[in-house]
Order: C-alpha cells, then structure tokens, then sequence
C-alpha cells in the first residue's frame, strides 16, 4: 500500500472494529473516520460515537440509512422475486452495496485514502465490500484486518483491548454464542451448534419470530397495496417503504413466519450453514407473485423466473453495482408498470397463503376462464389444431423411431 493518512472504518462500535480502529491508528499512523449506519438492525447505533470518541477519532458519521435501505436496495430486489438458491432471501447481502456507497461516499467528503471493514477473510462480506467501492472508485485503497493482522481469535482480541486500554463492554453469561448480522430485513445466525448440518437450532436463539406451533391459533389477515411492484399502505393506511417492512415483521414474526435454515454455497467456495428470520420478506415474496400472476403477461413473467437466479447470484456474489445487474433491474422496472392492485394474504403458525388479489390492471378474464358458456370468448375446437401444430415434431420423431 502507497502511504495512507486517512481511512474511513465500517464501525459497528463492537469488539473487533474497536479493536481495528487502534489497530489501523498504528500499523498505519493513520487518522480514522469511523461510519456507523442505522439499516434497522434493531440496536442503538449513537453509543459507537462515544466509543470511537474514546479511541481518538475526531470525524464519526452516524446515518439513519433505513428508509434508503428499503426504498433504494430491498424494494427493487424484491420485484424480481429474488431468492438465492431456491430459499434465501438475501437479507445480508442486499445490505452490503448500501454500506459500500455510504464508505465512498464519506472518503470523498473526508479526502480519505483507503476504506476498511471488519469481514473476515473466509465469508462473503469482504467481496461485497469491496467489490461495491471498487465500482464505485476504482482507485481507491481497502484495508481489510482481518486478512492482514494475526488477532484470529477472541482471546487474542481481548489481549489487544487490554494491552492498548479499549474499553470492552463484558457481557458473559447474557452474549449469544451465534455469529450474528441483523437488519431491517432480517436477521441471520451462524455458528455454535449450527457449525454441524444435522443439529437442530435452539428455539431460544430465534429472536423475531414465535415457534409456528406457538403462535395464535386464529388466522391473521392482511390486506396488501401495490403500485409498480411495490407495497404502498397495509389495510389501507399508506406507509413507506421501511414502515411496510417493519410493520410486517412485527405481524408475520408474531405468527411463526419467517424461518429458514438452509445449507447454503458462499461465493468463496465453502459450504456454509446459517439461519434466517426474515418475517417481512416471506410475506413479501408471496404477495408480489399473486399480483404478477394477475397483472403480468405470461412471457414475461415466466422472462423473469428465468433471469432471477442470475440476478440473485449477482446480489449474492456482491455484483450489486455491476452493469449487468443494472441492465436487468432496468428491465424488471420496466416489467412492474402495471403491477398494480391488492393481495389479501392470511398468516397461521408459520404460513402465508394468498387468499385474494385483484387489480384494475389484471389480465384475468372470466369470460375465458370461465367452466360455464364462454360465451364465444373461446373457440374450443381451435384448441385440435393448436395442439397437432405443436406435435409436429414429436410425431415425425416417432415415426422415424425415435420415440421413447
């Protein structure tokens, strides 16, 4: 690395970014300019000002990001119906391009040098991270520790605290053994037990969500209101983007919806295994298929089955700010123009089931549709030499004997 006199840190104001802030003001004689953003995670983010106060840094940045975070990175994600391996939703990753610009951001208001974070060297993160700033200022200098300094372990951390006077909150006996990421759309456990595949998570560890078995034995119903893909108002009380999303998690997460456990393929190439709640975006899913099925032509909407897989790997692989993924958003935008209505679903210990939709945009005919007399709408005897054309070349196969 060219000599570096300021870096803006991802700061947490948790052990190991405190630890890095110390760590990057002497192994690079650096200033540090610490960033702490609110996404929703569900904690207080205004004491990382004292704590970074407390370690000597003079330029801190808190930012509220939340309805950023919704509007800008989670809404769109979501009108591509996007999943991960046929389960995640991705409530981690959608995270990581947000965080990324906000970095850049500040190293350009700051005349920063460089930009550090705390991932680790085996997860996806760092590749987020990076892969964001570099998109968005190629030039510009990363540190990442983690893959640098030799503190691989808490042990060794607490050392480091001890050795260079950071104050370390204690939280023995009360501290959750999980690895955990947390917010406005879920929240994600890794380690302890969930390290083997075949042991089953602790019920004390789920934090947003009742036991499916636990939760009321009445239904609850809600009432969804799109426009171009989008929830706008819940039982008709217009609500923004991470209102929708808050709201949703409180009222799912009360039912039992929302948890996923999955083995899933990190970008780095290990196998990893991890736990999700994500109430809000389970509903969310469900919902947005229902009004596509009424509002979208089916050539389209099956266009956009085929390209979510890519699209998800993008989000995934942390290509958020790659052409490519700007190119399909494009694309899908353009799709959700007409996405427009109201889904009526019901949540009952752990399920969503779309029990309603309807739009003025719908291109659901009961005339067609219809069992009764269609009424001329449909010529059934059309349907023979539909269905002849297209075994053309299934007959001629066979009569060569080609068949099966």
């Amino acid at each position: 690395m060219s000599s570096i006199n300021k870096v803006v840190l991802a700061y947490s104001g948790g052990l190991d970014t405190s630890v890095i802030v110390r760590w990057l003001q002497e192994t690079y004689g650096c200033e540090v300019v610490t960033f702490t953003a609110d996404i929703g995670q569900g904690e207080e983010v205004e004491p990382a000002r004292a704590k970074a106060e407390a370690l000597g840094v003079k330029e801190i940045y808190i930012d509220d990001l939340r309805e950023e975070y919704a509007r800008d990175y989670v809404f769109p994600m979501f009108r591509a119906n996007t999943i991960y391996e046929g389960e995640y939703l991705l409530g981690t990753s959608i995270a990581r391009p947000l965080i990324a610009k906000r970095l850049i951001e500040i190293a350009n208001e700051t005349g920063a040098d460089a930009i550090s974070h705390g991932a680790t060297g085996k997860g996806n993160d760092q590749v987020r991270f990076e892969l964001g700033a570099y998109a968005l200022k190629p030039g510009v200098q990363v540190i990442a520790p983690w893959r640098e300094w030799d503190l691989n372990s808490r042990d060794k951390l607490m050392e480091y605290c001890a050795t260079h006077n950071i104050a370390v909150e204690q939280k023995r006996g009360t501290k959750s053994p999980y690895s955990m990421d947390a917010n406005l759309l879920h929240i994600s456990y890794e380690g302890a037990n969930l390290e083997d595949p075949w042991s089953e998570p602790e019920e004390a560890m789920w934090r947003w969500t009742v036991a499916p078995e636990a939760a009321p034995d009445q239904p609850t119903y809600l009432e969804l209101s799109y426009q171009q893909g989008d929830i706008v108002a819940i039982d008709g009380v217009a609500m923004s983007p991470a209102t929708v999303i808050e709201h949703l998690n409180k009222v799912a997460g009360a039912n039992g919806v929302g948890r996923l456990d999955i083995v899933e393929n990190r970008y780095v190439g290990m196998k990893s295994r991890g736990c999700y709640e994500t109430p809000a975006g389970t509903v969310m899913l469900r919902a947005h298929r229902a009004i596509e099925s009424l509002t979208l032509d089916r050539e389209v909407a099956h266009l956009k089955d085929e390209l979510m897989p890519r699209y998800a790997s993008l989000i995934y692989n942390g290509y958020w700010w790659s052409p490519e993924r700007q190119m399909l958003q494009q694309s899908i935008d353009f799709s959700q123009r007409e996405v427009n209505g109201e889904v009526r679903v019901k949540l009952y210990k752990g399920n969503v089931t779309v029990v309603g939709r309807r739009s003025a945009e719908s291109l659901f005919d009961e005339k067609i549709a219809t069992f009764d007399e269609d009424q001329g709408a449909y010529n059934q005897a059309d349907a023979e030499g539909f269905i002849k054309l297209n075994a053309l070349r299934l007959r001629i196969a066979a009569n060569r004997g080609r068949g099966f």
